[in-house]
This record gives C-alpha cells, sequence and structure tokens, in this order.
C-alpha cells in the first residue's frame, strides 16, 4: 500500500513527538543506569501483560497461580515491547527490569494515525470469528476475517455465538455456515451465553493451552463470550489499572488475561475489528486454503486471476473445485485493497 502524503504540519507534529520519545527514551535509560545488580532479583522468565508507554506490566511465564504482575522499565536497544512479548527479566523494589526479548511467533499489527503499521499484540495462536444468527452474518465478511488470519499465520476459527436465537427463519443460514466453512477445513463451534452447555464446556477445552483473540462485527456478542469465560474480568482489568498507576503513563493498547480452565485471552477494543490493512491485493489469494494447491500453476507468472487464459485458479472454480461464493468473496477483497490503494 504507498505510504500517505505527508502535510507540513503533519510532517511537524510527527517530528515534535520522535523528539518527546528520544527525551523520555534517554530520561528511561538514565534511570536504568542507575539500578545496581544488588537491587534486582535473578533473571526470570516473563510475559508481558500490558503495555503503558515507557513501561509494561509482566508476570512469571508460565504462569503460575496467584501469578504477581510488576511494572518494569526496559531498554530502548529492545525495541518496542507489546502485550504477549514473552522476556526475560528481573523483579525489583518499586520496579523490575526487562533485559531480553524473545522472538516472536506471530504478531498483529494495525496503522497508526499515520499509516504506518504499528505492532500491537505478540504470540497469538489463535483468532476466533465470533458470528450470530442476529446481526445476520455474511459469509464475505467471514471470509474477510479467515483472510487476514490465514495471511498473519494465525489459525482461524469460527465460533457462532447466540444459538438460543436460531429458529425457523435463520436455521438453515447457520445450518449453511457450519457446513461450508466445515468442508474448507475450519473448526466451527456453537454457544449461548445464555445457558449452560456441553458447546460451552467444549469451547473452554479448545481455548486452553492456546493465546487467543476474538474478533467480529458490533452486536455478536463478544463482550458477553469473554465475561462469561473470564467471571472475574473486571477485577483483572482494576488490577491491571492499579498496577499502571492511572494519571502516570497512557492506556494500554491491549492486555492479557487468563481463562480459569486454562489458555489466556489478548483483548482490547481496538483489536476486535481485525483488518486487512496489511495485505497488498496479490497477497489476498494465499489467504484461501482452496486456491493454495492451484497457486504457480497459471499459464502467466504474473496472473492476476481474471480471465487471463491458462488461469489455474479460474480452470478450478470451473471444475467446482472452488466454490461459487468463495470465488465472489475473493474478487470482492481484491476489489477492496484496490480501491483503498487506489485512494492513498
Amino acid at each position: 500500500m504507498p505510504k500517505r502524503r505527508l502535510s507540513k504540519r503533519q510532517a511537524w507534529r510527527i517530528e515534535k513527538i520522535q523528539q518527546a520519545r528520544n527525551a523520555r527514551a534517554q530520561k528511561r535509560e538514565a534511570r536504568l543506569d542507575e539500578v545496581t545488580d544488588d537491587q534486582l532479583g535473578p533473571e526470570q522468565m516473563g510475559l508481558v501483560v500490558a503495555h503503558y508507554g515507557t513501561q509494561v506490566a509482566v508476570e512469571r511465564w508460565p504462569c503460575v497461580a496467584d501469578s504477581q504482575v510488576q511494572r518494569c522499565h526496559f531498554r530502548t536497544n529492545l525495541g518496542s515491547l507489546v502485550t504477549g512479548d514473552r522476556v526475560s527479566w528481573r523483579s525489583g523494589n518499586p520496579y523490575g527490569v526487562v533485559v531480553a526479548v524473545h522472538a516472536r511467533l506471530s504478531q498483529l499489527s494495525r496503522p497508526d494515525p499515520y499509516g504506518e503499521l504499528k505492532t500491537i499484540a505478540a504470540n497469538i495462536d489463535r483468532i476466533l470469528i465470533v458470528i450470530a444468527p442476529v446481526p445476520k452474518p455474511h459469509t464475505q465478511l467471514v471470509d474477510r476475517y479467515l483472510v487476514a488470519a490465514e495471511n498473519l499465520g494465525i489459525t482461524p476459527s469460527l465460533i457462532i455465538n447466540k444459538m438460543d436465537l436460531v429458529n425457523a427463519t435463520n436455521k438453515a443460514l447457520i445450518d449453511d455456515f457450519v457446513r461450508l466453512y466445515n468442508q474448507l477445513g475450519y473448526e466451527v463451534l456453537t454457544v449461548s451465553t445464555r445457558y449452560s452447555s456441553e458447546d460451552f464446556v467444549s469451547l473452554k477445552t479448545f481455548l486452553a493451552s492456546h493465546t487467543s483473540i476474538f474478533v467480529g462485527q458490533s452486536g455478536v456478542g463478544k463482550s458477553s463470550l469473554i465475561n462469561q469465560l473470564i467471571p472475574d474480568l473486571n477485577l483483572q482489568v482494576g488490577a491491571l489499572s492499579e498496577t499502571r498507576q492511572t494519571g502516570t503513563h497512557t492506556t494500554t493498547t491491549a492486555q492479557l488475561f487468563h481463562f480459569p480452565d486454562g489458555g489466556q485471552l489478548v483483548d482490547s477494543p481496538g483489536i476486535r475489528e481485525l483488518g486487512l490493512w496489511h495485505m497488498r491485493a496479490e497477497d489476498i489469494v494465499y489467504g484461501f486454503p482452496e486456491f493454495r494447491p492451484f497457486i504457480g500453476q497459471c499459464k502467466f507468472r504474473d496472473c492476476q486471476h481474471r480471465q487471463e487464459p491458462g488461469c489455474a485458479i479460474r480452470q478450478a472454480y470451473k471444475n467446482g473445485q472452488i466454490s461459487e461464493y468463495r470465488m465472489a468473496s475473493f474478487e470482492s477483497l481484491r476489489s477492496q485493497i484496490e480501491d483503498a490503494g487506489s485512494r492513498n
């Protein structure tokens, strides 16, 4: 995606912000230099559970019962730490120090106000796309989330929430969703926060031992689902706020919480709307698993999979190996990316 041209005023603001960041970084480094080894505990593995500008909240990793969260400084040469990062750190009083950050298995990014991609969470291994009978789900919207997850290299799954709202009018539609995405190899779970069921127990088991995020359009019940899975969520949010000391630092981009039955949730209203910001139009094809066997088989290396002769993907579509609705989703998403690129 082409970079947005900045006005003189925008460029001036960016320069001022960068100068302020450099000043804060120098001040932080000066404070760290004052900390001696005998003031810190032994080095240990940790997990960043929240980020507050110049500091992070860290807990022991792997997590143990009643694990304490401590605010930590980190040196600028470590780069920008984000929620979900696994680090080496040393406890201290009142602040600990992060001494190293480990390689990320995955990362979730979104554009900042200036169009640059900024990583906001790391080491997520499951993206759970939540839909519901109401509002009416649409395959192209679901496919948008699936393509974004596939291109991030993070396993996507579907949750159909509010199953108590299934009736004679929408049952066929919901059954079609389950069948279509199961056929594509995606896990589809059905739950309702209105009553306890075996399906909800299955969801808890599915989430255990993984770090997940919930995404989906407004009104599908993401917040209710999260509150059901983590009953004391407000208490955990309050504890992190106390750790953050509200008013001293900027608010966190994302926070990490533990499910009582195992597994973690990275949550923030800002990441519940997963977009295609990081993608180019030519990358869309890789987000459709059923297209992959035919990628590279086209007659022309620069095939756009439109109406070019010898297009392997178009031929697979004609042969019934790619469904009509998935081909329509591919074309629609590609057009959206192309339109967005032409406006920037």
